[in-house]
């Protein structure tokens, strides 16, 4: 591709940036999110979904996302399936509601639908500021806490006890400390702002994995090779149960408002963050192009049900590669092409053992709980609303329940101090809904 046809296609000169500059901004936001490739096989093997194929899926469905990013905003902004929201699909939809994975890619079919007609038109606005800010704290705290509950769970360094519910874990196992080093290298890179640091300690230890001993061999299996051509998608692709969540609308309906809700402001405020980094906010403090932007974020999640995998969004690591120069979509094209290139690599990817990704888990769980300073500790119901809603999470194992509650006690407490115009219309209503899924128990 010639540099006319790139200058034309991004604006380059316009935006104050060159070729070198995008590829290497390119190059660095894949570092820091390319982690997602073996975190996400791992989180959605959890659901029942055959494992073989899902690198692929998870690499062709970042790749599509990207590119619709790139050529419908010209923005320096990737995609990827989200965390927590894959956590969601697996822990909540598939294990707790024991609803089969094929289904659930229905629900997340049917989640970025209604993602979509709500971003073309410009309902999402008013959806968006109807919700009080304390409950959309509560939640992005809430899925931080539930991640990093599922990366000590998974790292054995929290166990389950018949006495207190869960207790510590065996520390005297060498792969369970393995990955509480794991834990600390990792939260060390991020301090130090390594790029890709989360990458390079799920490296670091599956090297090390392979000298650490377990029941069934070494903690790290040995590669049948080291490059390779990927693996097909027939297991996933259009494998969705398209009918089942009209045919069950009381037991999902739930299920695809709270995936809907938990992408849209993980979309707004990554867009707004990412792109804030990167100078593309104008005078007022808006993005100019909010709306092909949640366009794109919204159909790269229907793309992504068709081929098998859990909501695709914006990712907030974008801000490494904004923060290296980037400024227009031919960063976000490289990501995508690097995400194409690492396929060839899904043989050692394959060996990588579920404790070297626990550490990604709880980082990104951590990275999630930033939003906790912007709550305000004077106003107590604001508070309590927002704990509730973090709380019940990872209690309940379920990131719908938190959701529920929480837009209960935000209403309850509005209601009991007589600040009854406070509170809109849609929170008034949903409130109620979820008061007569419990009621009934419509789940």
């Amino acid at each position: 591709m010639s540099n006319n046809v790139l200058e034309r296609l991004f604006k380059l000169q316009a935006n104050g940036t060159t070729i070198k500059t995008e590829v290497v901004a390119g190059l660095t936001t894949f570092a820091a999110m390319s982690y997602i490739l073996v975190v996400n096989p791992g989180i959605l093997g959890l659901s029942g979904m055959p494992i073989e194929g899902l690198i692929t899926v998870t690499a062709l469905a970042a790749c599509l996302g990207t590119l619709l990013m790139a050529f419908m905003t010209n923005y320096p902004i990737a995609l990827a399936p989200g965390m927590g929201l894959n956590a969601f699909f697996a822990f909540t939809i598939c294990l707790s509601r024991e609803i089969p994975w094929e289904a659930a890619l229905g629900i997340v079919f049917w989640n970025g639908i209604l993602f979509l007609l709500l971003s073309l038109t410009g309902v999402r606005t008013k959806v968006a500021e109807s919700i009080p800010p304390a409950l959309k704290i509560g939640v992005q705290c809430g899925i931080g806490l539930f991640i990093a509950f599922i990366g000590l769970k998974n790292a054995g360094l929290i166990v389950d006890n018949p006495a207190t519910f869960v207790s510590l874990g065996d520390l005297s196992n060498p792969a369970v400390m393995l990955a509480l080093l794991g834990i600390i290298f990792t939260i060390v890179m991020v301090v130090k702002k390594v790029t890709g640091g989360i990458l390079i300690s799920i490296v670091l230890l599956t090297v090390i994995g392979a000298f650490v001993p377990t029941e069934n061999g070494m903690l790290t299996a040995t590669p049948e090779a080291i490059i390779g051509l990927p693996e097909p998608i027939s297991n996933t692709f259009m494998a969705m149960d398209f009918w089942y969540p009209i045919d069950h609308i009381a037991e999902t309906w739930d299920l695809i408002f709270a995936l809907m809700f938990v992408n849209m402001f993980d979309t707004i405020g990554t867009l707004i963050g990412v792109s804030r980094r990167a100078n593309l906010l104008d005078k007022n403090g808006k993005l100019p192009k909010i709306g092909p932007a949640m366009t794109a974020d919204a159909s790269a999640s229907v793309v992504g049900a068709f081929i098998g995998t859990s909501p695709v969004t914006s990712y907030v690591e974008s801000a490494t590669g904004a923060s290296a120069g980037g400024r227009t979509g031919l960063t976000a094209v490289v990501v995508a092409l690097c995400f194409v290139l690492a396929l060839f690599l899904t043989p050692l990817m394959k060996v990588i053992p579920l404790m070297a990704t626990t550490p990604a888990l709880i980082m990104v769980g951590i990275l999630m709980m930033e939003a906790i300073r912007q709550i305000d500790f004077d106003d107590l119901g604001a508070l309590a609303t927002a704990t509730v809603a973090l709380i019940a999470m990872p209690l309940t194992f379920s990131i719908s329940e938190g959701i529920a509650l929480g837009f209960i006690t935000y209403v309850g407490i509005k209601m009991g101090t007589g600040k009854f115009k406070e509170v809109s219309g849609l929170t008034y209503a949903l409130a109620g809904v979820f008061i007569l899924r419990y009621i009934f128990d419509l789940k």
